[in-house]
């Protein structure tokens, strides 16, 4: 049977729920919520497990801050012995425009230190990533807080298309593959 793990990134707490940089959790929470199922404490993070057309999905909140997310990921792959093939990381991205999505089999951590953790403990850039744009509108020297702010009036009126078109994301990467997934919803 084929898994896979789809790994949502984030900061665990009340303070970072709504902020940009936790987009790769909302993913995952709205995902798992149109599957019906529910997220269960596990170890390095919370966990939510399905079936869809005979795969197994595991996915992936990590509990260890953005920074070593790595440790999550790493823990996972190899208890389910998920190989990195059926890997998806979610994240932000403050290259992109709001809500465009970029699907990518390999590449850079991008200076993000949650994609650069990852490599690092997975030893290789090879491993399928989703990221979705947050934009780069702030001023010099104001990107953490940027980062860590909420998002405003208008990105929260469009969020709800992108949370959907996310989870189409998702599972075409599931069924169809990642050639596919990134032919289909690139720059989307």
């Amino acid at each position: 049977m084929k898994k896979f793990l789809i790994v949502g990134l984030g900061n665990i707490g009340a303070e970072y729920s709504n902020t940009r940089h936790n987009i790769g959790f909302k993913i995952v929470d709205f995902f798992a919520k149109k599957e019906g199922i529910p997220f269960q404490t596990a170890k390095l993070g919370d966990l939510a497990v399905c079936k869809i057309k005979g795969r197994s999905v595991f996915l992936l909140k990590p509990n260890t801050y953005m920074n070593l997310s790595g440790k999550a990921v790493k823990y996972w792959l190899e208890k389910e012995n998920i190989p990195k093939e059926n890997l998806l990381i979610i994240t932000d991205d403050l290259n992109l425009s709001f809500g465009t999505l970029r699907i990518k089999a390999k590449g850079s951590d991008g200076g993000h230190n949650g994609l650069k953790n990852i490599q690092l403990l997975l030893n290789t850039t090879e491993y399928a990533r989703f990221r979705f744009g947050i934009s780069d509108q702030f001023k010099k020297g104001q990107q953490v807080d940027y980062v860590l702010g909420e998002w405003d009036e208008e990105e929260k009126t469009k969020l709800p298309e992108r949370y959907e078109i996310s989870a189409a994301v998702i599972h075409s990467f599931i069924l169809a593959g990642l050639p596919n997934t990134m032919n289909d919803f690139n720059g989307k």
